[in-house]
């Protein structure tokens, strides 16, 4: 069975956020458990935690289905001794906001070295950035994100999220979310028949599909191996509809949440009724 689900806004309050998944009749969803724009935002109350997790349990969303996102600020990579202490910082903050909702995952982009250290370097302090906090939380798994590979950000070959997995202490709190823009601007061609189904071969013997935790659903506004990340409208890219056919097609992106992150927030019920119209297309 396919969740689909978007990224949800979280004005008045993360209950909110439940409740417009449910409005617009998703199965999945992810939010930001803070403002994504800053290093630090005020603490999530105890009454708004139950108020999310009743909201949750009410509405049927269970924990392996949400995809909270943590804050575009982090760089789990950098570089720079006191922005890298930033960023653990505030990445064990979004890990024990996890802990507090009753959440099991946090999906992060993996970071970037900026042309100051090299790619081996910046893996593993990508790497000791993760057990590191790995080690002060519990039962909430880090969730790497493909990237488009824009600028000097990792995460765009499957070669280097192999790599950072590789050095996660506790392989069973790491997972994987595949973004689909993300991917195809890297370079594999998931829009054809033949580059869809080798690029998931090559995830599997690379990576291998039981990281894999949830998946980012965005068409491409900009060509295959552009390293641009530019989301699009499902259908409305250069992807393609026959690429997202396929996804719907395919059991095994079954039981794991997928996420719409599509620039217009007024189409995304009929692009969730669109993909499951989708299903068995193939």
């Amino acid at each position: 069975m396919k969740y689909i689900g978007a990224h949800v806004s979280v004005d008045g309050g993360v209950a909110n956020a439940p409740l417009r998944a449910a409005e617009m009749n998703m199965k999945a969803f992810a939010l930001f458990t803070r403002n994504p724009s800053r290093w630090k935002s005020a603490p999530i109350t105890a009454k708004e935690a139950d108020n999310f997790r009743e909201r949750c349990a009410s509405l049927g969303f269970t924990p392996d289905k949400i995809l909270p996102h943590d804050s575009f600020l982090i760089n789990l990579g950098a570089p720079d001794a006191a922005k890298l202490e930033m960023s653990r910082a505030a990445f064990l903050d979004e890990m024990k906001r996890c802990q507090q909702l009753g959440l099991t995952m946090l999906n992060f982009h993996p970071g970037s070295h900026l042309n100051l250290i090299d790619e081996d370097e910046c893996i593993r302090t990508i790497a000791e950035s993760i057990n590191i906090t790995l080690d002060k939380t519990t039962g909430v798994m880090a969730v790497i994100e493909s990237t488009a590979g824009q600028g000097s950000n990792l995460g765009f070959k499957f070669e280097q999220i192999a790599a950072i997995i590789d050095k996660v202490e506790d392989k069973s709190r790491v997972g994987v979310c595949v973004d689909t823009c993300h991917t195809f601007a890297a370079g594999y061609d998931i829009a054809t028949p033949e580059g869809y189904e080798n690029t998931w071969r090559e995830f599997d013997s690379i990576i291998g599909f039981p990281y894999l935790k949830g998946m980012h659903l965005n068409d491409s506004k900009k060509g295959l191996g552009s390293r641009v990340d530019r989301h699009a409208p499902l259908g409305k890219g250069e992807l393609g509809s026959n690429f997202f056919a396929m996804l719907m097609a395919d059991q095994r992106m079954n039981n794991i949440p997928l996420i719409l992150e599509t620039p217009d927030e007024a189409i995304w019920p009929e692009e969730v009724r669109w993909l499951y119209s989708l299903q068995g297309a193939q």
